[in-house]
């Protein structure tokens, strides 16, 4: 039988050919490059996913990733102090900082040494440098690298990033800040990692910054996994404000005890394409799940979030709410499925998606999805479409306001339904003040 060999497009065959010579410079030991071998061959052996992969119906990487960057270096003092002196988007939130330039993690900017009790952080590289019992026991235990190419490619070449563990029965008072900062002038690619393990009865808030001092086509690949034990309380809130050239993949992974309850909230503002994949897995009895997100797309940006919850044990909850905004060109993707097992039984799961169309050529892919093995559930699914409201609109242009400050408004109370389910006070004005900034570039 004769052998097929596939066509590689130039990003692929750029990134099979980077692989053995970057192999060597790559944080860890025997055991650790094994696994980075393992995950690129599965990365080798698919290659980027296509539209032909049903997860990537609506984004298809083969065609929008048409060249990759070379593995950013270690950031400079110069690079450092660009970092330090540009303000993020959580520029006044009161947080525990870690900050990665270039996908490095930057001592000075970052306070690892200043940790309240019961917090233990350490950079990424380090954990796989000296083969810590943390990394050795738990990444990639939630993150899956079989038939998602993507997260092949980031265990393969993930170099640095930051490894938290909240002991049992901590309350972590302030949020944990990991503020992702790409300074180079030039193109690079980065593969970042973010490993928080929370013990039983802990509390915690996470947040990320993603961002760009200068607008260049940087390629990012993040990864953040969470293993959430009994009676935890985990906060998420994502912010991507990357310039609109970059080319951004990310996902987080999330595993819950019993009685537990995880809140994750993402908005996207730039990027010339994102994606950011969530999975969730309800683990254990009486647990909670809230994920919210929003997209404000403008240009020809193409934004995709896709939500996997799988429901495993009885009596669970999750609730999904994701907004998206598309003016000019853009196009953005929803993609979201609920599975519950036989065994989930109680289980009460509900998702939306609604989308505002600004223009004519704006698009919005929708695919909510439900599979449910078990028979004693209340689970439910809806996707809405549509232009701003005429009559609204017009009530408010009778009352004074012109009408970009009349679409502004609406579109803010639009989006602010997801902002509202971000916990953190402080963390939710900052959010809205960078939605109100968008909003004021499109006025």
């Amino acid at each position: 039988m004769a052998e097929i060999t596939p066509i590689r497009t130039p990003a692929e065959t750029a990134l099979v050919e980077l692989f053995p010579t970057v192999r060597a410079s790559l944080p860890g030991d025997a055991g650790v490059a094994g696994r980075r071998d393992a995950a690129f061959e599965t990365f080798r052996s698919q290659g980027l996913p296509h539209r032909r992969v049903e997860a990537y119906k609506y984004t298809d990487l083969r065609t929008l990733l048409r060249e990759t960057a070379p593995l950013a270096p270690a950031p400079d003092a110069a690079d450092i102090q660009a970092a330090g002196a540009t303000a993020d988007v959580f520029a006044s939130v009161d947080a525990l900082r870690v900050t990665l330039v270039d996908g490095h993690l930057v001592p000075s900017l970052s306070g690892l040494s200043r940790l309240p009790a019961g917090v233990e952080a350490i950079g990424l590289a380090d954990a796989l440098a000296a083969s810590h019992p943390l990394v050795a026991e738990h990444m990639g235990a939630v993150a899956r690298i079989d038939g998602d190419p993507v997260n092949a490619l980031n265990a393969a070449f993930a170099g640095d990033g930051v490894v938290i563990r909240v002991k049992a029965g901590t309350t972590v008072a302030k949020p944990i800040l990991v503020r992702n900062v790409l300074v180079s002038g030039t193109p690079v690619a980065v593969y970042t990692r973010v490993l928080l393990i929370v013990e039983e009865g802990a509390s915690v808030t996470l947040v990320e910054s993603h961002e760009a001092v200068s607008a260049v086509a940087h390629y990012a690949n993040t990864v953040v996994e969470v293993l959430a034990g009994d009676r935890t309380t985990v906060h998420h809130v994502r912010a991507n404000t990357r310039g609109g050239h970059a080319f951004d993949l990310s996902a987080l992974a999330v595993r819950l005890g019993g009685h537990a309850a995880f809140t994750s909230v993402g908005v996207a503002l730039a990027a010339a394409v994102s994606r950011h994949q969530v999975n969730v897995r309800l683990g254990g009895e009486h647990s909670t799940l809230t994920v919210g997100g929003a997209a404000l797309l403008s240009g020809r940006q193409h934004a995709d979030s896709t939500l996997i919850v799988e429901h495993v044990a009885p009596h669970c909850a999750s609730r999904e709410l994701f907004k998206n905004v598309l003016d000019g060109e853009s196009t953005g993707v929803f993609q979201g499925k609920i599975i519950v097992e036989s065994q989930a039984q109680k289980t009460d799961g509900r998702m939306m998606s609604q989308a505002v169309l600004l223009a004519d050529g704006a698009a919005m892919n929708n695919k909510p999805e439900l599979e449910i093995f078990a028979d004693d559930v209340q689970c439910a699914h809806g996707a809405t479409c549509g232009a701003l409201d005429d009559d609204l609109l017009f009530y408010l242009r009778a009352r004074g306001l012109p009408k970009p400050d009349a679409e502004a408004l609406m579109l803010q109370a639009f989006v602010g339904e997801a902002l509202d389910l971000v916990e953190n006070e402080t963390a939710r004005e900052a959010l809205s003040e960078a939605v109100e900034g968008w909003l004021r570039a499109r006025m």
